[in-house]
């Protein structure tokens, strides 16, 4: 199944702009997913991005972004902490609630395992969560600022080399962490959970799986990653965990319906028919007798980009009536035309500044350019006349007239 990544922004829990990817499938989401990712890395670390895309070759839309002061995300690092991921995530999720549909399955890597066990009782209509090298106890990340703790309690800040990157790290960051019990959110989760872990990773022991799985309710499930890394690096594992995780989560989801094409080939005569196809917010199929297409509006809309939108296909009309309308006067008078091509664009415009759009426009307007190649042996002034023969092509009438739009609901 093809993959399609749209970039996403929204609001995180301190009031920054947060990037993200969504991950889509080709057709309808069976469901949506949110991926939270391990600490101090972004949503293109390997596992994100695998994961995400892997779980969308599957039928999933999945979520992934940079939490605050990360990646391409807004805001100060140094003033987030544990609580802040938790809210971030919280957002996340309202975000795809508002926009495409509530997340059902929560995924975290490391870090990002414990921030969606904290965050799922609060997330409304969750009913699946996977954690990867997920730690049970949220201060263990602390042992990843070494001898810097020290610094940090006594002076209230130290920077620390994190993955060879420097981060700047608060005391309120480790007041925050130590502050958590994660074994509290883990009685009060009402959603299926599977653990992942690796028997041999190095930064996240494996003795943490089993405090998770021991502290978590039925139904739950355990799978080792046997010799996988932490960071699950290479690309076997982390697709290991696409497959296994989708098939798992299947058993727990409520899918979306997967509508079909709804309308039948050939269509009526002297019709044009256009329904959604309930692939996508904006997906539409057209039929035209024989023929049939599909018509989407671009991602920038919130469309999946799959066809023409609305004023790309009026567009192609105005278009296709010139080279038609070209090539039947040049056929009738014999003009030499060996071939024709019409570029066109549309713009919404002022009247008053618009030069050539004729008398008793006002208020903005819709502005077409055609923008017309001619070939052949032809003189300047059969060049002259073929303009003036594109201004008669019908489609090009009815859009300069005013037309009437009759519109009435079936029984």
């Amino acid at each position: 199944m093809a993959v399609k990544s749209e970039k996403i922004t929204f609001t995180g829990a301190q009031g920054e702009a947060l990037d993200a990817r969504l991950d889509l499938p080709s057709e309808t989401p069976r469901a949506y997913a949110l991926f939270a990712h391990c600490f101090t890395c972004s949503k293109d670390v390997f596992a994100a991005a695998r994961i995400s895309q892997g779980l969308a070759d599957r039928g999933f839309g999945v979520l992934r972004f940079d939490f605050t002061g990360l990646g391409g995300s807004s805001g100060d690092f140094a003033n987030t902490n544990f609580s802040s991921n938790v809210g971030d995530l919280k957002a996340a999720a309202d975000f795809l609630r508002a926009e495409y549909a509530a997340p059902q399955l929560l995924v975290g890597h490391s870090l990002g395992g414990a921030a969606v066990l904290a965050a799922a009782p609060d997330v409304e209509g969750v009913r699946a969560i996977a954690t990867i090298g997920a730690p049970a106890d949220v201060a263990h990340v602390a042992h990843n600022f070494g001898t810097s703790i020290e610094e940090i309690e006594r002076t209230g800040v130290a920077d620390v080399m994190l993955g060879g990157r420097s981060f700047t790290i608060k005391k309120q960051f480790l007041d925050d962490v130590r502050a958590q019990r994660l074994e509290d959110r883990l009685a009060s989760i009402r959603a299926a959970i599977l653990v992942f872990h690796a028997p041999r990773d190095e930064i996240v022991g494996i003795e943490n799986s089993g405090k998770i799985f021991s502290a978590a309710k039925h139904p739950k499930s355990f799978v080792s990653l046997d010799d996988a890394d932490h960071l699950l690096t290479r690309r076997s594992d982390a697709r290991y965990v696409a497959r296994v995780l989708s098939a798992w989560a299947s058993r727990f989801i409520e899918e979306a319906p997967r509508a079909a094409m709804p309308l039948t080939v050939p269509g009526p005569a002297q019709t044009v028919q256009v329904a959604e196809t309930g692939r996508g917010k904006f997906q539409q199929q057209v039929v035209s007798g024989a023929h049939s297409f599909l018509a989407d509006e671009p991602t920038s809309y919130g469309g999946n980009d799959t066809g023409p939108g609305p004023y790309d296909l009026l567009g192609a009309a105005l278009g296709t009536c010139t080279t038609m309308t070209l090539r039947m006067y040049a056929a009738h008078k014999g003009v030499p035309l060996d071939h024709v091509r019409v570029d066109v664009s549309h713009a919404k415009v002022h009247a008053e500044d618009c030069m050539d759009c004729g008398e008793g426009r006002e208020g903005r307007i819709d502005r077409f350019e055609r923008v017309i190649t001619i070939s052949g042996d032809l003189s300047s002034e059969q060049r002259a006349r073929l303009l003036e023969i594109a201004d008669r092509c019908p489609v090009h009438k009815t859009l300069e007239k005013s037309s009437v739009v009759v519109s009435r609901l079936t029984d």
